[in-house]
């Protein structure tokens, strides 16, 4: 395993205006880690996935993916802004999972898996294709490659997001809740997929309000509320056992 951390935030802050989002989360999950965040609305965990992949600009802090400083470049101990292009050539390496699935839904889910690695990759269709087949093939989707959006369920275009996202061969990925707007039933598919993820190495940091798959794939648990890490640790320690009072009246209120 690499010594470097593939995430690791330093006292990361974020206002939107007045609004304090993030107040200094310092944070590290390693390669091949699987870190859930978990906490009330309005905590700051989707403002700092999105900080992560510099959808987000930070006011403070620093924030490195696989030792690299993301969206900023340092020289004497100042920071400057990358440019656009810089910061999205960063961003071809972390895969997003979104909340709403965010599909063009004019192209067909196989269209939809192979634009990014053809347009930003420059790779041959070809190859594009024959790998979102795979792809298609491992989200449990390998029949659904010439139909549209709108002909599949919710669960169905959220695996494609998913598959999507890992066209692009990304060595990270950040989830956004991306059960949440799912109906019961179709919500085991989706977690089935990143489960599969997970075990094959995937690094991934998840917000998500599914303690059942915290408690299974999750390496680390970390509790979040008004801006700022409250508690971390073990996901099935802190489950059982939480320390913190605020975890304890969070966690009653789901378990």
């Amino acid at each position: 395993m690499s010594a470097t951390p593939m995430v690791q935030a330093e006292s990361v802050c974020k206002n939107f205006g007045a609004l304090q989002v993030l107040r200094g989360i310092s944070l590290e999950v390693q390669h091949g880690e699987v870190a859930c965040l978990i906490g009330p609305s309005g905590s700051g965990k989707s403002t700092f996935l999105r900080c992560v992949n510099h959808l987000e600009k930070v006011n403070a802090g620093r924030l490195r993916v696989d030792g690299d400083l993301i969206g900023y470049r340092e020289r004497g101990g100042k920071l400057y802004e990358m440019s656009p292009r810089d910061a999205a050539r960063q961003r071809r390496d972390i895969g997003m999972v979104f909340q709403h699935f965010n599909l063009f839904p004019h192209r067909t889910v196989l269209a939809n898996v192979i634009e990014a690695p053809i347009l930003v990759k420059g790779q041959s269709r070809d190859e594009a294709v024959a790998w979102a087949v795979d792809l298609l093939d491992k989200v449990g989707l390998a029949n659904k490659a010439d139909a549209y959006p709108a002909q599949l369920s919710g669960g169905q275009q959220q695996r494609v997001a998913i598959a999507r996202a890992l066209a692009m061969d990304p060595k990270l990925m950040l989830f956004d809740e991306p059960t949440s707007a799912l109906d019961p039933e179709l919500v085991g598919d989706v977690l089935a997929v990143m489960r599969d993820l997970a075990q094959a190495g995937m690094t991934m940091l998840v917000v998500t309000h599914e303690m059942g798959f915290a408690r299974e794939v999750a390496d680390q648990l970390v509790f979040m509320a008004d801006g700022v890490v409250v508690e971390r640790g073990d996901p099935r320690e802190m489950l059982e056992n939480p320390q913190h009072q605020r975890t304890k009246t969070f966690l009653s209120k789901l378990l």
